[in-house]
């Protein structure tokens, strides 16, 4: 029997994010997320945003842009 790897749109939305995102997986304390969420809904962000933002921030900061 064949082994289904997933539905087309599955395969497609990750085909799409493969060619458009770098993926990084940041590893941090226990407890933090949760401190990073909290902030994250605070500012009307998603977590993702949030944590994208403040590298972006933090990288023109030490970059001089």
């Amino acid at each position: 029997m064949e082994k289904k790897t997933g539905t087309a749109a599955t395969k497609a939305k990750n085909k799409y994010n493969a060619a458009n995102y770098d993926r990084l997986s940041p590893f941090v304390k226990k407890g933090k997320k949760d401190r990073y969420r909290a902030a994250a809904e605070a500012a009307g962000y998603s977590l993702n945003e949030f944590m994208e933002k403040a590298m972006d921030t933090l990288a023109e900061q030490i970059l001089g842009e």
